[in-house]
Order: C-alpha cells, then sequence, then structure tokens
C-alpha cells in the first residue's frame, strides 16, 4: 500500500516535470493542418473542373473525381509519400477521401509479407471495415425512414 510520502513525492515531481515538458506548436499544426488540407481539396475541384469540362455533369464527375483522389492517396502511400504527407499535414491530410484510401492501403502493406489472404485482404478493412458497415447501415435506415415518411 503507497504511503501519503509516495503519493505526495509523485506529484511534487509531476508538478516539477511538468514545468520543462516542452509545449505541442498547435499554431503551427493548426497551420500545416489547413493548408494541407487545402490544397488535397483543391486538387479535387481541380479534377471536379476537368471533368465537367469534358461535359459530364456535377454527379458524374463527383464519382469520378473520388475514384481519382483515392487512387492517388493508395498510390502515394504505397510510394510512402503520403506517410511524409501525413508527419506535416496531421488531420488535413486524414480528413479528405484520400486519407481513407491511406488508412485502407497502410495496413495492407504493412502486412503484406504474410500473404495475400491472411496478410494483405485481411488486413486491409481493420481501419476501413467499420467505416464502410456504419455507411452502409446508415445509408439503409435513412432509405428506410424516407420509404415510410415519402408519400
Amino acid at each position: 500500500m503507497p504511503s501519503k510520502i509516495d503519493e505526495r513525492d509523485k506529484n511534487q515531481y509531476a508538478s516539477v516535470a511538468s514545468r520543462y515538458r516542452p509545449k505541442p506548436p498547435y499554431l503551427r499544426n493548426f497551420v500545416l493542418a489547413f493548408l494541407v488540407g487545402g490544397a488535397i481539396s483543391a486538387a479535387g475541384q481541380l479534377f471536379q473542373q476537368i471533368f465537367m469540362a469534358q461535359g459530364l455533369n456535377d454527379g458524374d464527375a463527383g464519382a469520378r473525381v473520388a475514384v481519382v483522389m483515392i487512387f492517388i492517396g493508395a498510390l502515394l502511400t504505397g510510394l510512402g509519400v503520403y506517410d511524409v504527407i501525413g508527419k506535416y499535414g496531421g488531420a488535413g491530410s486524414a480528413i479528405p477521401i484520400s486519407g481513407f484510401a491511406n488508412s485502407i492501403v497502410s495496413p495492407a502493406i504493412e502486412f503484406a509479407r504474410e500473404g495475400y489472404v491472411l496478410g494483405m485482404a485481411a488486413q486491409m478493412f481493420v481501419i476501413a471495415g467499420p467505416v464502410i458497415v456504419y455507411g452502409v447501415t446508415s445509408a439503409i435506415l435513412v432509405a428506410a425512414f424516407r420509404l415510410l415518411i415519402a408519400p
């Protein structure tokens, strides 16, 4: 059973140690996340404009942008570039759809040495699986609700 002296020493040590702990650069992290996320979003908007200039409507162009951004995110993850982007961009690189591609490809690459089925295929959906399940379930619930409400 710890004595009061031990507990007091721990609290005193924590107090002294907290004064010497470096402060995280919050402002720099916020700015980098904003810039990286904005650059990824601007790239997506550029692809949207290119597809719409080819005569596609907004919905079809948006679907192609999603495919292109997922492909680019997966490719950059495979090349090791997305990790560097994520190191500096933080949440700015994780929030866009390319971050979703990164979350699928990273575990697959990490466990590739264990084989295609039990390694890559099984690990690909460790992070993305729950997102897909909740997305599909939400879509079904919203569709059922709309079917019941709509005349």
